[in-house]
């Protein structure tokens, strides 16, 4: 069998086992093993747990079990409460002000833990009903807040720039930071697109909320109870660009930071622990099967060549690279509305990698732009489980019907962005070329 008919075999098979419903490690594993038994025979299966036992005990993979504790951490102590009261008084009394406090806060809490579905579920339980009690527009209110819960999987720490960075052979630490200037961009944007819905019909936020006064000493007072999280995100970035710490260290003092700071709002508690590293052990423990198996998937395309023979293919067409470069960003756009987001990365990243190296691209900057369109996966309709997280923190609030319709406003925002990334690289580039 050639190793195109491989590569399209593995494919239908993965689709086949992953449109059933199987686990994404499932379907990975009994495709590699499939795999195995047809190139290699049952001698092969030393080389498949030698390759799983490798791709596990990688030292910069500790970065993900530490990222998700320190999410977890700052999530089940309710430290996070403070915050949004902090940055509820630091944001002012101005026409539409929830509007920015919404992207603000999930900036803040996208620096914080990383997973869109924790900061979606936490502003649909907390900051949509005050915007519902308060008039605001339930179509703007739910793009916003998809929009910002959306930033979190972008700015550092972001468990898919570990991932990418695995897989796609790119340093970790660069990727992470890299994510940083895009995020805080996407966020103005997404204000601007608030501020100018707000200019073309100003009835979609209240009137009367920029009417309120707010006290001379409370916005000092918010920043002084915001400073234990400006040392957890100094912990974890500003160690790195100062390069003191790899993101191991840095995750690790992050996970130090998140306890001193739910100590210091006396919201630390052996209870609380306890469920925090038992969730880690449970999410982490499967994301490291899944890039296990994965990995070794990425192994066969090489061994079979198949994956040379398709870059070749797709490096024959006469396009120009940045057309080429649009072209491998529609295929995820399209085709993750139907399918799993964190599958389809790890089966196009081992064919993606040597056709963006092909093509001249910078790593940093190409990888960068494509974590940006994976997390677009999870925006748009009719399986982003970023919509469906919403509609579930907020049943009584919003019908999937607005939650579909309020998603692609802030999907288009997203892709302006990354357009202007594309049109201004140093946006990605500027703070990784800081750490050479």
């Amino acid at each position: 069998m050639s190793s195109t008919l491989l590569l399209i075999a593995g494919l239908v098979v993965l689709c086949a086992l992953l449109g059933a419903g199987a686990p994404i490690f499932i379907g990975f594993l009994v495709v590699n093993l499939l795999g195995v038994l047809a190139l290699f025979g049952t001698a092969g299966f030393g080389m498949f747990a030698g390759s799983m036992l490798e791709s596990m005990s990688s030292l910069s993979l500790t970065t993900i079990p530490l990222f998700v504790l320190m999410g977890e951490i700052l999530f089940r102590s309710g430290a996070v409460d403070v915050v949004l009261d902090s940055v509820d008084h630091l944001v002012g009394r101005i026409h539409g002000r929830l509007y920015l406090f919404t992207m603000v806060l999930s900036t803040l809490f996208g620096a914080l833990c990383g997973s869109a579905v924790a900061v979606v579920a936490m502003l649909g339980r907390t900051v949509l009903p005050t915007m519902h009690a308060r008039g605001y527009d339930a179509r703007l209110s739910a793009s916003l807040i998809q929009g910002g819960a959306s930033l979190a999987p972008i700015i550092p720490p972001s468990l898919m720039a570990v991932l990418i960075g695995s897989m796609a052979n790119v340093s970790i630490s660069s990727l992470l930071i890299a994510g940083l200037l895009p995020g805080l961009l996407l966020a103005a944007m997404s204000v601007g697109y608030a501020w100018w819905c707000l200019w073309r019909d100003p009835s979609l936020a209240p009137r009367e909320d920029a009417s309120a006064t707010i006290g001379p000493r409370q916005p000092l007072r918010a920043l002084a109870r915001l400073l234990p999280f400006t040392v957890i995100i100094f912990a974890v970035m500003g160690l790195m660009l100062l390069g003191v710490a790899t993101p191991s260290e840095a995750a690790a003092t992050g996970v130090m930071g998140s306890l001193a700071t739910a100590a210091w709002y006396r919201r630390l508690s052996w209870a609380m622990l306890q469920e925090s590293i038992r969730s880690t052990v449970t999410i982490a423990s499967m994301i490291l099967v899944i890039l296990a198996v994965s990995v070794f998937f990425g192994q066969l395309l090489n061994f079979t060549g198949a994956t040379a023979q398709l870059v070749e293919r797709l490096a024959t067409i006469d396009l120009p690279p940045m057309a080429m470069f649009w072209l491998l960003m529609i295929v995820p756009f399209v085709l993750c509305m139907f399918i799993d987001q964190l599958a389809f990365m790890l089966v196009a990243i081992p064919i993606y990698a040597p056709l963006a190296a092909r093509l001249g691209f910078d790593p940093v900057w190409f990888w960068t732009q494509f974590s940006i369109n994976m997390t677009l996966a999870s925006l748009t309709p009719p399986f982003g489980y970023t919509m469906y997280a919403l509609r579930a923190a907020a049943p009584d609030l919003l019908t999937m019907k607005q939650v579909f319709d309020a998603s692609w406003p802030i999907t288009w925002v997203f892709v302006a962005g990354m357009a202007v990334m594309s049109v201004f690289p140093g946006i990605i580039t500027w703070l990784p070329g800081l750490l050479k």
